[in-house]
């Protein structure tokens, strides 16, 4: 059996760390050969010291200059390189046979593309590119012969699910309905009137999962399952309209597949994040991904109910957007990055973030998309009219 090399683009996240973690449980399968980040620099030196890349990248200079030092001083002879540019050319290098796409939010889309079209295979953890530029992203998987695997849970259990042989990209065979889970986030049982007043500590108290913040936030808005609807309609190739979504705060069943027969397929497991990791990484195989067996008994019941689209509004912005097609996915995705990051800054109320969506996307034209230029535009221009709708919530809260 030959040694694939792999790549894990943001591994000081939690996905990045999850994926280490499978890594190390097959060292005669797999080996590291390049790890990536924003600017966490001792926690990429850590991870360089233990699992030995060729090369590790930090986008921020500063930081990288940091770990180089420190990589010099531990005898390391792993390579420091810097930059976003240099992140691209990385992914496509020949003795990188797999890349983990785990960069949050749009930060992610370039290097995703350039895996793409390098024809690796991609563990899609990144759902923002998909978002974003959904159409472009596919057509290039078409394109160069990449394999495209989601890592989102749900996605990843939709996966599972469909027809023998199935890969993303186009409708599965006699596949008539998606259904996606949802945990709900720690206020599915809070009222409207107080959820103006949670802290971002507790948006991120995710009753199940354990995440990084930006995307704890995006689950305790539902903002989060809007854009894996999005996502959805790009991996699996069935309209908006035949992705629905359940919430299930048992967080056991990932997702369903509803065949035109009738029968409904789903996948079950504990919620965490080494077993979708370790299906993508090993497919078609199987390997051990160090996750505790289900005990269902110890469950008991497995609860469903509708999303609440009054208290949790954002679902329906992401809905409107997938409708709307074009730049709106791209505008949605970057308004909600931009307040987010205020909600964590304590800069804008947790129900303005909604609110702030809302009035980018009505104050944008969207328009079809027909390049990359047409896509990272959009992006740019939802940046600075949500940094402007920002500035006057929170002028006429203060």
């Amino acid at each position: 059996m030959s040694t694939r090399g792999v790549a894990i683009l943001g591994s000081t996240g939690s996905i990045g760390r999850s994926t280490l973690a499978v890594l190390s449980l097959h060292p005669d399968r797999y080996r590291v050969r390049l790890l990536a980040a924003r600017s966490s620099w001792q926690a990429l030196v850590d991870q360089a010291l233990k699992f030995k890349p060729d090369r590790v990248i930090l986008i921020d200079a500063g930081a990288a200059l940091l770990a180089a030092r420190a990589l010099r001083e531990q005898g390391s002879v792993t390579r420091v390189e810097h930059g976003a540019t240099a992140l691209k050319s990385a992914v496509a290098e020949s003795d990188i046979d797999v890349v983990m796409a785990a960069i949050v939010g749009a930060a992610g889309l370039l290097p995703t593309l350039s895996a793409v079209r390098a024809g690796k295979r991609v563990l899609l953890a990144n759902k923002e590119s998909l978002v974003m530029a959904g159409r472009l992203l596919m057509d290039e998987v078409q394109h160069a012969g990449a394999v495209l695997i989601p890592i989102d849970s749900e996605h990843n259990a939709i996966f599972q699910c469909m027809p023998a042989g199935y890969l993303p990209g186009s409708a599965g065979r006699g596949v008539t309905r998606l259904i996606l889970t949802a945990s709900g986030g720690p206020f599915r049982g809070t009222q409207w009137a107080d959820l103006s007043t949670v802290t971002p500590d507790q948006a991120c108290a995710h009753p199940k999962w354990k995440m990084g913040r930006k995307i704890s936030v995006d689950s305790a808005t539902l903002m989060n399952k809007g854009l894996e609807v999005i996502e959805a309609t790009w991996l699996f190739g069935l309209p908006e309209s035949k992705v629905e979504v359940l919430v299930h705060p048992q967080s056991v069943v990932h997702s369903l597949v509803e065949y035109k027969d009738g029968s409904i397929l789903a996948q079950m497991g504990a919620p965490d994040m080494r077993t979708p990791i370790a299906q993508a990484l090993a497919w078609p195989e199987r390997i051990d991904s160090g996750v505790q067996s289900l005990n269902l008994s110890e469950i008991g019941r497995l609860e469903f109910e509708p999303p609440d689209h009054v208290r949790f509004p954002s679902l329906e912005l992401a809905r409107m957007a997938a409708r709307a097609g074009g730049t709106a996915p791209a505008v949605l995705n970057a308004a909600n990055e931009v307040s987010v990051q205020a909600f964590l800054d304590r800069r804008l109320n947790f129900t303005d973030i909604p609110v702030v969506i809302d009035r980018v996307l009505q104050r944008l034209n969207i328009v079809p998309i027909r390049a990359l230029s047409d896509v990272l535009e959009a992006d740019a221009a939802a940046r600075r009219v949500a940094a402007l709708q920002i500035e006057t919530v929170y002028g006429a809260l203060a």
